[in-house]
């Protein structure tokens, strides 16, 4: 089911209104009334202020739900976005450091997607839960919508998803915890290279990151970086103390590989030539069939959100996982975290 199909409408304040998707619990879907949307430039812009001045409703509203999807907000450019995740989160955004994915910078904390090719999906995740550094809030906007098919960003709630797996499995995962390893290269153009995660080329700066966090980290001979880092399968919400499923355990395991591109690393380097691996915090080995376990649930609890021009997408972090979906065509989506 898409978001918006069958969708279940509510007014939320004049000129504006809320759906959910069919049988579904996120996104809260909030867009103008049908009396004032797509009228013009400036109701897109009233539609936008609304969005802030309804700000304390609205993040009430993600607490519960854990996802928005503000629809019919004026084109967003980099500057105009920077300056909505400001006002609506009331906070600076904060940069990508530390992360693992390729991601180019445009200033104002403002980043691309995951710069990986278009045929790839991204396993469903919370950013950043490999590390000790995570974002509260997570904002997508949609510069540019997929027209030839695909590129969907589906969402789920990590409450659900915990609650979906075998109590057996969440045991083992909590009781051992999940070691990170990434392998990160040292030379500056790469997309994967430590410069680029850190987005500094101080190496001082970086051991001092993995000091405070404590996160094991080895200098190669080739300029490279090795860190490893043991961190929790769940967490408590700090604002409302559920418990999550927030882990990247199956997106960093070499399972999530496929087979030929498995092989052709490990064959040349080895598995300390794989750029990411996980493994349980005593260093032992994860069961395939446990991570094929939670792909599973996760794609059970799986909702697609198509995308629009000008369509944001805020996420409650640890409430609810996102990844993307294989697409072609032209695709710009803008991130923002704080």
């Amino acid at each position: 089911m898409y978001a918006g199909d069958s969708a279940r409408p509510c007014i939320l304040a004049p000129g504006m209104k809320m759906n959910l998707p069919d049988g579904k619990t996120l996104p809260l879907i909030v867009e103008p009334d049908d009396d004032v949307a797509g009228a013009s430039e400036s109701s897109a812009e009233a539609f936008a202020l609304s969005c802030v001045e309804e700000g304390d409703w609205l993040r009430e509203k993600l607490l519960e739900c854990g996802a928005l999807l503000l629809r019919g907000l004026p084109a967003a450019t980099i500057e105009s976005f920077a300056r909505f995740v400001r006002l609506f989160g009331g906070r600076e955004p904060l940069d990508y450091v530390g992360g693992a994915s390729p991601r180019v910078k445009l200033g104002g904390g403002v980043y691309t997607s995951t710069e990986y090719p278009e045929h790839y999906s991204l396993t469903l995740h919370n950013e950043l839960s490999y590390t000790y550094r995570w974002p509260a809030h997570l904002f997508f906007c949609c510069v540019t919508a997929p027209t030839a098919g695909g590129g969907e960003t589906p969402i789920a709630d990590s409450r659900a998803l915990l609650r979906r797996l075998d109590p057996a499995v969440v045991s083992l995962f909590k009781s051992k915890k999940i070691e990170y390893e990434r392998n990160l290269s040292g030379d500056a153009s790469s997309r994967y290279s430590w410069q680029a995660a850190f987005e500094t080329t101080d190496g001082a700066a970086v051991e001092e990151y993995c000091r405070e966090g404590g996160v094991s980290f080895r200098w190669g001979d080739d300029g490279g970086l090795r860190l490893r880092e043991v961190r929790p399968a769940t967490v408590a919400h700090p604002a409302t103390g559920e418990e999550v499923w927030f882990n990247q355990a199956d997106g960093f395991h070499p399972s999530a590989l496929d087979a030929e591109t498995y092989r052709s690393i490990v064959s040349t380097a080895g598995e300390e030539g794989l750029r990411l691996n996980a493994r349980f915090g005593d260093g032992s080995a994860i069961e395939r069939a446990a991570l094929d376990h939670v792909r599973e649930a996760a794609r059970a609890e799986m909702v697609l959100v198509p995308w629009r021009a000008g369509d944001v997408l805020v996420l409650d972090n640890l409430l609810t996982a996102h990844g993307r979906m294989p697409f072609t065509g032209p695709r710009k989506i803008l991130l923002a975290m704080t």
